[in-house]
């Protein structure tokens, strides 16, 4: 098997038995629509899709037709529009997005020049007027193109890959660049004039159809009347798995490495449910449906598997580790660590009225300050969220989708509370000591001295049992050596932390680790954090409230070990029980 990690040209993929996932049935469907926008997260297949698209209406791929399109679906049923259109391609994430707005409209020109360049070379041998290049006013170029095109008997088909890239890329850096962004999308700005003359020529079906795609409908919106003719199609249930793999796809191809690699059924439905926890869970309609796996993922997986019979050392892939960069922008708006904190200390979910399908930047930082909806659906759209029904009360429910997205969440609220590496380092340190020996005692006392000194200071944090697990979770977290849990259900019950070795770490001497918290305020006891923080140990375990929380984490560890154990057959599982009081001391007893 080829699988193509980084590959984005169709018609390489299919023509040269690369493993693909065949879409081409949703062709007319898209048809439907004159002009489409369509959003997906990073790294989601966004591009692919435009090849595909860009193969399938080529005029001059007609004769090739068959060779690219005969083995899928559309090949066997293709509409009349096939082949039927001149092709002009934009990526805008080929734009420089650093520098001035100056510099920023050059690149933003020499991109759009250098594509209609290609054009006149492309379509060389069909009939057309001279087309002027302008250097200093791509526009210029665009308007010298749409008019030879005119004088033809055929018509464009403009594929914008990545519309919001660059402009995404100034609205999240310094204050000057945003600057620059309200001088890209705001008033006669750069963008908003060009997807006007793109509406104009639309009108006058020389643009006969357009495929827009991107992460967020934020720039679109902010162009407001540049451009409000494209129907945005990205909830529309028929096109949930329009980018990205089901789980039977995923299936399929493990069974073609099971047979590579010799492995048994017990391996098999390891790696299985590997990539399940990883990297599966996304949803991008309302309507219930099948969950959607990262496309870039799951191949950064499947071809490291296939290759070296092996899972790789590391799960997250690093070209999504960028996506990182979007829970930083977050962190400083404000509420917006308070979010990131909600969602890890809330099963990975957060609630929301509705995602928010037209919103600008103006507004969404304007709301940030009154609530969450608006960075959750910030979220949402680049990939770091996505949907879960609704609660019980009717609110939209979006979730972290997996556990490679979760470990940005970790590393991002580890770096809020500690901003310097050493002291991060010796985290690592104190939770080695734990996975290592057993032994909790200096990943407490950390805590105590590292993690409580920031929650009480900082009155974003609610003092309660989440906020514990949270300081544990963002410490202990390693998803090379573990699968991590939060709030798990086991036996009718949910374990507050599980550590699980991964499958293929267990040949290591590191220890399963099972968690169960329980949280006192100091009120509840009469104390304030100076009294407390003056405690002995002794004195400690000897509070009445303290020692009752004891015991009940005690007995859940118990049980929950005990269903743990039942499930897999081989841990060597360590229990703890964790008490806190207030966010001053910790007592911490293997059970």
């Amino acid at each position: 098997m080829k699988f193509p990690y980084g590959i984005s040209d169709f018609k390489e993929i299919a023509t040269k038995g690369y493993f693909y996932c065949d879409r081409t049935d949703r062709i007319p469907l898209l048809e439907d629509y004159k002009s489409i926008l369509f959003l997906r997260p990073r790294r989601f297949g966004k591009s692919l899709l435009v090849s595909m698209l860009a193969n399938y209406y080529d005029i001059a791929l007609a004769d090739s037709f068959e060779k690219i399109f005969g083995n899928l679906l559309i090949g066997k049923n293709p509409t009349e529009l096939h082949n039927k259109y001149f092709i002009l391609k934009w990526d805008f994430s080929c734009v420089n997005a650093s520098g001035s707005a100056d510099d920023i409209r050059q690149s933003l020109y020499n991109h759009i020049n250098r594509s209609i360049q290609r054009f006149i070379a492309y379509y060389s041998n069909y009939p057309l007027p001279e087309i002027k290049i302008n250097k200093d006013d791509a526009f210029d170029s665009l308007a010298s193109l749409v008019n030879a095109v005119s004088m033809s008997d055929y018509s464009i088909y403009l594929l914008i890959d990545e519309y919001d890239n660059f402009a995404n890329e100034v609205m999240m850096s310094s204050q000057a660049n945003r600057e620059n962004y309200e001088a890209l999308v705001h008033g006669d700005g750069l963008l908003k004039t060009l997807f006007k003359t793109i509406k104009a020529s639309a009108g006058e079906s020389l643009f006969d159809r357009t495929f827009i795609t991107g992460v967020s409908p934020v720039v679109m919106s902010d162009m407001t009347s540049g451009y409000n003719i494209a129907e945005n199609i990205y909830l529309e249930p028929e096109f949930n798995d329009l980018c990205g793999f089901t789980e039977k796809e995923i299936k399929d191809a493990l069974k073609n490495i099971e047979k590579k690699c010799g492995l048994n059924k017990k391996s098999a439905g390891e790696a299985l449910e590997i990539i399940r926890t990883f990297y599966n869970g996304y949803t991008f309609t309302y309507k219930e449906s099948t969950n959607i796996y990262n496309p870039t993922l799951a191949l950064y997986f499947l071809k490291k598997f296939y290759k070296s019979c092996e899972y790789p050392d590391k799960m997250l892939d690093s070209n999504l580790a960028a996506d990182e960069a979007k829970l930083e922008y977050i962190s400083g708006i404000p509420k917006g660590r308070q979010l990131l904190l909600d969602l890890l200390e809330s099963d990975n979910q957060v609630d929301i009225s509705e995602i928010e399908e037209r919103f600008g930047i103006k507004r969404m930082l304007k709301a940030a300050s009154k609530d969450f909806s608006f960075m959750a659906s910030f979220l949402y759209y680049f990939g770091v969220l996505t949907m879960a029904g609704r609660s019980s009360r009717g609110k939209r429910k979006l979730k972290v989708p997996n556990m490679v997205i979760q470990s940005l969440y970790v590393e991002r609220i580890r770096e809020m509370l500690l901003p310097e590496p050493m002291e991060r380092d010796q985290g690592i340190w104190a939770a080695e000591k734990l996975f290592e020996e057993g032994d909790i005692k200096p990943v407490c006392e950390f805590i105590e001295q590292k993690y409580f000194k920031v929650f009480s200071n900082r009155d974003y944090i609610s003092a309660n049992e989440f906020s514990l697990k949270t300081a544990f979770l963002t410490l202990l977290y390693n998803d090379s050596l573990y699968i991590m849990d939060s709030e798990p259900e086991i036996s009718r019950g949910y374990a507050d932390l599980t550590m699980i070795i991964r499958p293929d770490m267990r040949q290591y001497d590191i220890l399963d680790i099972l968690l169960e918290f329980k949280f006192v305020h100091l009120n509840d006891v009469k104390l304030t954090g100076e009294q407390a923080s003056q405690l002995t140990q002794e004195e400690l375990e000897a509070i009445f409230e303290i020692k009752a929380k004891m015991k009940e984490a005690k007995e859940q560890a118990v049980r929950y070990g005990g269903a743990l154990e039942k499930k897999y057959n081989n841990l060597r599982l360590h229990k703890f029980a964790v008490v806190s009081l207030g966010f001053e001391r910790l007592w911490a007893a293997r059970v």
